[in-house]
C-alpha cells in the first residue's frame, strides 16, 4: 500500500522517537558514515563556510560531519523543534562558528539561507512530496559549484512490510533521482546497495520501526487479530533460522550545482 506521507504525522512520530533513534537507527548511522566519506572523497576543503543540513533529527550526521570538517555557519533544519537540542549538543566543542536551527518542513522553509557551499541530508529525502521542486529550491540556495549530498532509500526498501500489506512510501530509483536533478545539477556520483538487518523476532522488527520513527505513514491502529497474523506471516516468510530479517535499500547521491 503506497502512501504519500502526512508531514504532521511524520513529525509527531519522529518527535516521539528522538531519544531512541540513535540507539536503534543502526542502518541510518551506516548511511551517515558513508555520506561523510563520500563528501570527503570529493576533495572538499577541511573548512566549509556555509552548510545546511535538513532532517537533522538526533544529529547523527551533524556529529559525524563536524568531526570531519570545520564549518563557519551551520544551518540545521528539522520538522521537530526538539532536534535543536541535539544539534546544539553536537556542536559543543566542535569547530563551528555559528549554529542556526531552522524549524519546519524543508519544502516550505522561507526564507532559505543562500550562497550555501554544502547541503546535506541523511535518510530524509524519501519523505518529500515534490522532489523536482526540491531540487530547484536547493539550486537557488546553493552557490554555483556548491554540493548537494544526501542519502535516501530506493524501491524495495523494507519490502517485507509491504509484502505483508503494510504501508510503504513511493520510493524512487537512483536513475529517477538523477533525472530529476540533472536540470540544475551535475551528477558527481550516485550509488545504491541492499542490506539485510537481522532481528530476534517480528516483534523486534516492529519495535525497531517505532523507535526510529519510520512508522509515520498510517494513523490506522491494528486490531489484535491483525497484529498476531502479521507476526505469524513475518516469521513464516522472512526467517533466518535464528530470527528474522528486514531489508534496507539505501541510495547515496552527490550533485554539484551547475554554473548556469
Amino acid at each position: 500500500m503506497k502512501l504519500t506521507p502526512d508531514k504532521k504525522l511524520v513529525g509527531s512520530r519522529f518527535g516521539r522517537a528522538l531519544h531512541t533513534y540513535r540507539k536503534s537507527a543502526l542502518m541510518q548511522r551506516i548511511m551517515a558514515e558513508e555520506l561523510v566519506s563520500m563528501i570527503g572523497r570529493l576533495g572538499v576543503s577541511d573548512h566549509i563556510d556555509r552548510v545546511l543540513e535538513f532532517g537533522s533529527g538526533s544529529a547523527i550526521l551533524t556529529s559525524l560531519l563536524l568531526e570531519r570538517f570545520s564549518v563557519g555557519t551551520y544551518y540545521a533544519n528539522d520538522l521537530v523543534d526538539e532536534s535543536r537540542d541535539f544539534v546544539l549538543h553536537a556542536a559543543l566543542e566542535r569547530p563551528v562558528g555559528e549554529m542556526v536551527f531552522l524549524r519546519g518542513d524543508i519544502e516550505s522553509v522561507d526564507p532559505m539561507p543562500g550562497t550555501l557551499d554544502l547541503v546535506v541530508s541523511n535518510a530524509t529525502v524519501q519523505w518529500l512530496h515534490h522532489l523536482e521542486s526540491f531540487f530547484d529550491s536547493m539550486a537557488d540556495s546553493i552557490r554555483p559549484g556548491g554540493v548537494l549530498a544526501f542519502s535516501t532509500f530506493s524501491t524495495g526498501n523494507m519490502k517485507e512490510i509491504a509484502q505483508l500489506g503494510g504501508p510503504s512510501l513511493c520510493y524512487r530509483t537512483p536513475a529517477e533521482i538523477a533525472l530529476l536533478a540533472q536540470r540544475r545539477f551535475d551528477v558527481v556520483c550516485i550509488g545504491d546497495e541492499e542490506r539485510r538487518q537481522e532481528f530476534a523476532s517480528p516483534e523486534a522488527v516492529l519495535r525497531h520501526i517505532r523507535e526510529t520513527g519510520v512508522n509515520g505513514l498510517s494513523r490506522q491502529p491494528w486490531t489484535r487479530t491483525h497484529y498476531q497474523e502479521f507476526l505469524r506471516q513475518y516469521r513464516a516468510s522472512f526467517s533466518t533460522g535464528s530470527g528474522v530479517y528486514l531489508t534496507y535499500h539505501p541510495v547515496y547521491c552527490c550533485f554539484r550545482r551547475k554554473n548556469g
